[in-house]
């Protein structure tokens, strides 16, 4: 497959059957157009940030590379067809090796940050710090990683922005590696409101000392306080319960209580993982959780899992939210009861139909570990069907960070893909696919939280809407996706062959309110502030691509 000889030149006893990739159902090609864009970045893996960083209204793209000489680019959307680049003029350069990349707005101005993490797979000699960099407005960006308190020299992977204690300010876990030898512990850093952070994650029984590589923060019992899932390669996921506070003192300085329950909620499996979230795959209105295995003994386990076989490897696992604290594992039943062998894995709906699907990214450092991506449409909550080789989906190199966003703003989400693997030579031209457009309707949602943080992370979002079966409800929750790669945060959200909205319906965690708004028309992007008693109305300027037209 990689030199372009499959299915002829691959002798009879090796070969695969290509009925076995055959699709599930056709999603329609999607087109690379990352070499007509200039965004075909050759380099080793990395992560990905789909954002509007100047506000404009258009998606930008910011690109690492794990390489000590690899530079983070940034490239600017120019609303027409073409991306410039603009990493010397946001004042980047210098900046370099980011094995992982995610955004949030630390400090609550409205402007998109980035934090780079470093350090990954080298375990003692990967004790290099990670980078908070502050969005100043005008085009630049300022690294602010000491006076933020957040200098660490840790190996990692993997952090996510969560307001852990509800005070409106967004707080971050970063995870660490762990190893024989070196037990360094993941940090909590509670925001502070004044541009710094304090750590804190002893105080709060998350100095966890794991070789941790995902991690994702959701509500998942719904009780209005915002819970921690993280993968690891040294024993079976964990699933910390946010309690509250632990005693009388309830401010945000004090002491919370966090309680693990994997066991618990029936989250045993896979015992190794890589790629991890929380997402409403059945639009219920609880968080289900995905989490990607990661352990082969070689890529035979991949092609014996496609032929049905045994084999050695970690599968994918599904859960679905019971609704009463614990989880159950439909993996096999819903069909991704996969070999992935997943890096940089994301979410989000690639055809509107309302319901989220799957993109996982695949390999290891091994140079022989090629083995397809992999695309997983969500057939309305009822089961997950392949589309990989429908869509196109399937490069065969290193799949690391994965985006999800409208880059274009004709309503579909594309998808930006980190490819390359770790070792010296070992690196393949990113792609951007783009997306061809299913005639589905959709909204889109940008949230500005006032008590609640300012990108609103953690909100409830229910679009009812009126269809000609009757009512159905929409889920998300507000965030960046899955733990290798960050989507925009505006919500975009696919509403299938809906005839109108009825009502959007936003859960505010700080506030504790509901907002319910009404009147919004499909196919239109809103801005929502908290507690106002309407949505205003954005213009979206939408383009067509140079060889789509």
């Amino acid at each position: 497959m990689t030199l372009g000889e499959y299915p002829a030149k691959v002798p009879e006893k090796w070969l695969l059957d290509p009925k076995l990739f055959a699709s599930d159902y056709d999603i329609g090609h999607f087109t690379d157009m990352a070499g007509e864009l200039g965004l075909d970045l050759d380099g080793p893996a990395g992560g990905v940030v789909l954002e509007d960083f100047d506000n404009d209204g258009f998606i930008d793209l910011m690109v690492s590379s794990w390489a000590l000489d690899g530079q983070l680019r940034y490239f600017h959307n120019n609303g027409n067809g073409t991306f410039s680049e603009r990493t010397e003029e946001a004042g980047l350069t210098g900046l370099v090796g980011g094995i992982n990349l995610n955004s949030c707005d630390y400090n609550n101005d409205g402007l998109a940050d980035v934090l780079v993490m470093r350090g990954a797979w080298i375990y003692k000699e990967g004790h290099y710090p990670f980078s908070l960099l502050r969005n100043n407005g005008d085009g630049t960006f300022t690294d602010v990683t000491v006076e933020a308190g957040l200098l660490r020299f840790k190996p990692t992977s993997t952090a996510v922005w969560w307001d852990y204690n509800n005070d409106g300010l967004i707080d971050l876990f970063a995870g660490a590696e762990a190893s024989p030898g070196d037990p360094v512990r993941c940090d909590l850093y509670r925001n502070n409101g004044d541009g710094t952070f304090t750590e804190c994650s002893a105080q709060h029984g998350l100095d966890i000392v794991e070789f941790v590589k995902g991690a994702h923060s959701a509500d998942f019992n719904n009780d209005g306080r915002p819970d921690l899932l993280v993968s690891r390669m040294s024993g079976p996921p964990l699933l910390f319960r946010n309690d509250g506070p632990a005693g009388a003192d309830t401010s945000p300085k004090a002491p919370w209580r966090f309680t693990e329950v994997a066991q618990d909620s029936g989250i045993t499996r896979p015992m190794k993982s890589f790629p991890c979230w929380f997402f409403d795959f059945d639009n219920d209105g609880w968080e289900d959780i995905f989490i990607s295995g990661y352990e082969i003994q070689d890529v035979g386990d991949v092609a014996a899992n496609y032929l049905g076989l045994p084999n050695a490897g970690q599968l994918a696992r599904l859960y679905r939210n019971n609704r009463d604290g614990t989880f159950s594992d439909v993996s096999r039943e819903y069909g991704v009861n996969k070999q992935l062998r997943s890096m940089g894995a994301n979410f989000g709906d690639i055809d509107n139909d309302g319901w989220l699907d799957i993109y996982a990214g695949t390999g290891d450092p091994d140079l022989s570990t090629l083995v397809p991506n992999r695309m997983f449409r969500n057939d309305e909550g009822r089961c997950f069907q392949d589309v990989t080789t429908s869509g196109s989906f399937g490069q065969l190199q290193k799949g690391h960070g994965i985006g999800f966003a409208d880059m274009n703003n004709d309503g579909t989400q594309d998808i930006y893909s980190v490819i390359g693997g770790a070792a010296q030579g070992d690196h393949f031209p990113h792609q951007f696919l783009a997306n061809p457009g299913h005639g589905n309707n959709w909204i889109k949602l940008k949230l500005e939280g006032v008590q609640t943080n300012r990108a609103g992370f953690g909100a409830r979002i229910k679009v009812v809407a009126r269809t000609q079966t009757g009512e159905r409800e929409i889920h998300r929750v507000v965030g960046t996706g899955g733990s290798f790669g960050a989507s925009c945060h505006r919500q975009e959200i696919g509403l299938g062959r809906a005839l109108a909205i009825r009502r959007v319906e936003i859960y505010w965690p700080v506030s504790k309110a509901t907002q319910v708004l009404a009147n919004l028309e499909m196919n239109k992007l809103y801005h929502v502030r908290e507690g106002a008693d309407s949505a205003e109305p954005v213009e979206l300027r939408s383009f067509k691509w140079p060889t789509m037209t």
